[in-house]
């Protein structure tokens, strides 16, 4: 490895989600201020897909976030900017020397890791979720500079550590998946990405011909969670009821971290382009993401065992989720129509 130093001029930033910070975070690189609620929403990372028939660590699959890239990806379509990613590469030294290249020619470069052997990351952090983005903006040696939105400052990571976390495997192994921005236009068209943003989310949470995606999957989970004591047992309940609270709270920022960022991306359109449903919208989105955290207290007490009657919690908790499914719904509906 050409022992020759190599730093970057790049400003870490820490953020509430590590895809629309590192995607905020390479906006600003390149000389445009770009929020991470804005660079979230614009990208279309509010999300929500139940699907029981899918097993994550044995208990039923969800996810209250975009797939991997999705951020990134629509962020640079609807803005117009020159984005590259890379999906995969065949094999683990072509991916490093793809990411040298990079930062030989100054490019700061977004890459999709696992976290349970991010040396960086505390122990109770390190979980097997492969979904994980960081940027990379240097190298010394044997050792990578790494700009991780979790973390308060930059962190090193040795090239064998890089390699590990970049082929993690288990589901969403990121197979060495990377991107970066090549150039951005000298004025971007904000107004067209927050309305294309917006089209895409109420597309894909109220309107995909599937029923587990979007409202519709949170009114089926909902109504499965009330069966899950009756059905598995309370141990088993427990289970896949401690699954809904790390997926919400632990994996990725979760439920009511992201609807609190894509509020405040409501927020900071309506009163960039001055429209009074985007900042109603806003406003209702905020309380939608409270009764999130009200759900995930309820159910943390339950999985605990601090519940007197453990079997009514699980329909109080359907009943909550059938409650934010219909609330989330009146905040799509709000902003299906809005033009800014």
């Amino acid at each position: 490895m050409d022992s020759k130093p190599i730093m970057i001029n790049y400003t870490h930033r820490q953020a509430g989600h590590c895809e629309s910070g590192a995607t905020s975070n390479l906006f600003n690189f390149y000389g445009y201020k770009m929020s991470e609620p804005m660079a979230f929403g614009i990208g279309t990372g509010i999300y929500f897909s139940y699907l029981p028939f899918l097993k994550l660590m044995f208990a039923p699959m969800m996810s209250f976030r975009n797939l991997p890239n999705t951020v990134f990806h629509r962020s640079m379509k609807y803005l117009g900017v020159d984005g590259t990613v890379i999906k995969k590469f065949s094999n683990e030294r072509e991916s490093m020397e793809a990411l040298d290249r990079n930062l030989e020619k100054g490019i700061p470069t977004g890459l999709q890791v696992g976290v349970f052997n991010l040396t960086f990351f505390p122990p109770e952090y390190r979980m097997h979720y492969n979904m994980h983005n960081l940027v990379v903006f240097g190298r010394e040696g044997n050792l990578y500079h790494v700009s991780d939105t979790v973390m308060e400052h930059p962190q090193t990571i040795t090239y064998d550590d890089l390699v590990r976390v970049r082929w993690a495997k288990g589901a969403f192994a990121p197979k060495g998946k990377m991107y970066w921005i090549n150039s951005i236009p000298k004025e971007l068209d904000i107004r067209n990405g927050v309305q294309q943003g917006i089209k895409k989310s109420v597309y894909e949470m109220t309107k995909v011909p599937f029923w587990l995606i979007g409202i519709k999957g949170m009114r089926v989970m909902a109504r499965d969670i009330k069966k899950w004591p009756k059905k598995h047992g309370n141990q088993k309940a427990a289970f896949y009821l401690g699954q809904i609270l790390r997926m919400a709270e632990d994996f990725g920022t979760g439920g009511a971290g992201f609807r609190y960022i894509f509020g405040s991306f409501l927020k900071e359109s309506g009163e960039t382009f001055n429209n009074k449903e985007l900042l109603e919208a806003a406003d209702l989105m905020g309380r939608t993401a409270n009764k999130w955290r009200e759900f995930t207290y309820l159910g943390a007490r339950n999985c605990k065992n601090r519940s007197s009657q453990p079997v009514e919690d699980y329909v109080t908790l359907g009943d909550m989720m059938l409650e934010i499914a219909g609330m989330e719904e009146q905040v799509f509906k709000k902003i299906e129509k809005v033009t800014v």
